[in-house]
């Protein structure tokens, strides 16, 4: 499992200096919990917060993923808050069928650093970015994109409209796949026998034999990249194409760590950087459409294998500036109304409505692009491009809800031609089938 940002890490491996007073619980293979209903079975992953284990549950005799909280108080806050969230979200979803992740259990662990609150969540494979990853950042196929798609605005209906809740940090990251891309990390997919007590020998628990695991991790990718640099350095071989065809794409969207009610928002600087939506840039306040936004730069991201937006801070302007002219150049001047509204506005835009230091800007539509630089082909591009802008919208109230975009017709598109393909092959099999009728008759 590839963990989200609060739920665990993709980077290196938290360090021994955080499992102190306050910090991490120090989690050893075969450990329990709950009063011996959940047992450790490796490490998943890290967040800033909290450290994510597999653990078997020996109620429901199946794989969860624990999620232990470090334990000084401001983190035991967002954790309860966390937990009230998808709380909301399994109360109305029994069966889980709304592409959100299921909260399953929650208590407190005492540890000698402290008291940690625990969530135990359903276990699911991994990120979306971790799929980009796999496929080498070259894009998914335009019907593996559709049906993630399809997933990710199911929750985002069943959020914003069943529930009032903003997700606020939409990303690939905290999108994960049900289940894993390699079959070898499933528990259930290998029939793994799960570890019931301690093993014997490891008094010192899993810190230490997950830093020793690291290591030769590291060592190995080293090794990996310098044989890739010799090969390239002799002329190279072109990548090989990794196949997604037995990979299961459906996908729920995780950590609400940063979530919040649409109608008791509590911060005004939400969302990951190159998912932002303008308003939130410029402080005009923020509605459920921000994830909108968010969903798609990650729908933009899974076709193409590269982020929509990529702003950098330079000489004499600021990153949000950056952001807001990368904007503007590829969805159009800014409406003056909405680039002067806001608490920020100032900041960045003169009284006209032009960006202030900013001042030369290369317009390229989004089918331009997609089509010069990532070679869709121009129907491909045309209608992606028809699903995608109408959510790039400056103008926050116009962009379609997630039931809206439900509706529409290029997430439909694989279907019908699906079905076209079927009825051509099987008008093939008849031409065949009626010419070698004919050469028997004739012979």
């Amino acid at each position: 499992m590839s963990c989200s940002s609060s739920s665990g890490s993709e980077e290196e491996d938290e360090g021994i200096d955080s499992y102190r007073k306050g910090g991490y619980h120090a989690v050893r293979i075969g450990d329990s919990f709950a009063g011996g209903r959940y047992i450790a079975q490796r490490k998943l992953g890290w967040g800033q917060f909290s450290t994510v284990w597999l653990a078997y549950d020996t109620q429901s005799s199946g794989y969860v993923a624990l999620k232990i909280q470090k334990s000084a108080p401001q983190f035991a806050q967002a954790a309860l808050h966390e937990i009230e969230v998808l709380s909301a979200i399994a109360d109305a979803d029994p069966s889980s069928s709304k592409c959100v992740v299921r909260l399953v259990d929650h208590f407190k662990h005492t540890g000698p650093n402290g008291q940690h609150l625990c969530t135990v969540l359903e276990f699911l494979g991994d990120s979306l970015l971790r799929l980009i990853r796999y496929n080498r950042y070259r894009g998914l196929e335009l019907n593996k994109v559709r049906e993630i798609c399809k997933c990710i605005l199911t929750g985002l209906d069943y959020l914003h409209r069943e529930l009032g809740i903003i997700h606020t940090d939409l990303k690939p990251e905290n999108i994960l796949l049900v289940s894993t891309i390699d079959p070898a990390k499933d528990p259930v997919r290998t029939g793994l026998t799960p570890i019931l007590e301690k093993p014997e020998g490891n008094p010192n628990g899993g810190v230490t034999i997950n830093s020793i695991e690291k290591k030769l991790k590291r060592r190995a990718r080293r090794a990996v990249a310098r044989i890739a640099q010799r090969r390239a350095s002799m002329g190279g071989t072109p990548k090989a194409e990794r196949s997604l065809n037995g990979i299961d794409v459906n996908c729920k969207v995780v950590d609400f760590g940063n979530a919040c009610w649409a109608d008791k928002q509590f911060a005004e600087e939400i969302q990951t950087r190159q998912y932002r939506a303008p308003e939130v840039i410029l402080g005009t306040g923020y509605s459920s459409s921000v994830d909108m936004w968010s969903f798609a730069c990650t729908a933009f991201e899974l076709a193409t294998g590269e982020m929509l937006f990529t702003p950098k801070g330079g000489q004499g302007f600021s990153e949000d500036e950056d952001h807001l002219a990368l904007m503007m150049e590829l969805l159009g001047k800014m409406p003056r109304k909405i680039a002067i509204g806001g608490a920020q506005s100032k900041d960045y835009f003169d009284r006209h409505g032009d960006l202030k230091r900013i001042r030369r800007l290369k317009y390229w539509s989004l089918d331009r692009l997609l089509i010069d630089k990532y070679k869709f082909s121009d129907v491909d591009a045309r209608e992606f491009a028809e699903f995608l802008c109408p959510l790039l919208d400056f103008a926050p109230e116009k962009r379609p809800t997630a039931e809206q975009c439900l509706q529409h017709p290029w997430l439909s598109i694989s279907d019908v031609n699906k079905n076209e393909l079927k009825s051509e092959s099987s008008m093939e099999k008849v031409d065949v089938g009626m010419s070698s009728l004919q050469i028997k008759v004739g012979k």
